[in-house]
């Protein structure tokens, strides 16, 4: 585990919005938070362009890197460890990408979670669920460039084997799998234990999809994350904190089950 054995809260990133005062904004209650997603080379810009024309929030700097640079410089004296979603169409600019997370002892987080079709089409985000083979060659490279490596993914891709993305993305070097449940959260389970047995020991699950409060702590504890992530619910305060304290039960041994909980908590 890059945080080490207790669980713990992440900030994920949120196209467009989530650059270095987000992450100080959440750093109270977050252990980690992960700025981007930003598109590093030609294809994945032009494709992030055509959803800016589409009305979709997204950062386009002139220089991708030094944009990375100012976001990890700005956070390197925030109480959390920083890292970068990022999305490529080629495996050179992750490398690259990696390289300057590392000299920031940032994580470096592979998108292969975007479903929007103008990435896609370029072969970035959820395509990558599709070609394992060109999955496992950007983290290599990351985790070659020295960095701490996470893989962002999606359940419910319609062939896709989640289990088996984690047996090739830990191969590969990655450290973590954070997973967007998709509203199926026993999804978790699975991926979390080898062969339906003993916990993942090379790699570690961070559940992400509707973590709002005990209930969905709990739920996804129960089901064997190691970790939690809130993407949208990080701009919210009273809900952040709300979820760090879940997760502070969580880590000390007081949190209670699933069993007995009434309903999901919703945002404020």
């Amino acid at each position: 585990m890059i945080e080490g054995d207790s669980p713990f809260l992440v900030a994920a990133s949120l196209s467009g919005a989530a650059d270095a005062e987000w992450a100080r904004a959440a750093a109270p209650h977050v252990e980690n938070a992960i700025v981007g997603g930003i598109a590093l080379d030609r294809a994945s810009r032009a494709a992030a362009r055509d959803l800016v024309a589409r009305d979709r929030d997204e950062f386009l700097p002139d220089d991708p890197l030094a944009w990375i640079d100012r976001q990890l410089t700005a956070l390197g004296d925030a109480p959390l460890r920083p890292g970068v979603n990022v999305r490529s169409a080629t495996v050179g600019p992750v490398r690259g990408a990696a390289a300057m997370c590392a000299d920031h002892d940032a994580i470096c987080e592979i998108n292969a979670h975007c479903r929007q079709p103008e990435l896609r089409a370029v072969g970035c985000g959820e395509s990558l669920l599709r070609d394992p083979d060109r999955l496992t060659e950007y983290v290599a490279a990351a985790t070659d460039a020295g960095a701490a490596t996470s893989v962002k993914v999606r359940a419910g891709v319609p062939g896709v084997d989640l289990v088996a993305v984690a047996d090739a993305v830990a191969e590969a070097g990655a450290d973590w799998l954070h997973v967007d449940a998709m509203d199926s959260e026993s999804v978790i389970r699975e991926i979390a234990a080898v062969d339906g047995g003993a916990p993942r020991a090379d790699l570690t699950v961070i559940a992400n999809n509707e973590v709002r409060g005990r209930e969905s702590v709990a739920e996804y504890a129960a089901y064997g994350a190691d970790a939690v992530s809130v993407g949208r619910p990080s701009e919210n305060p009273a809900v952040l904190s709300r979820i760090a304290e879940a997760v502070c039960a969580w880590r000390d041994g007081t949190l209670e089950g699933v069993e007995g909980m009434s309903q999901r908590e919703v945002s404020p």
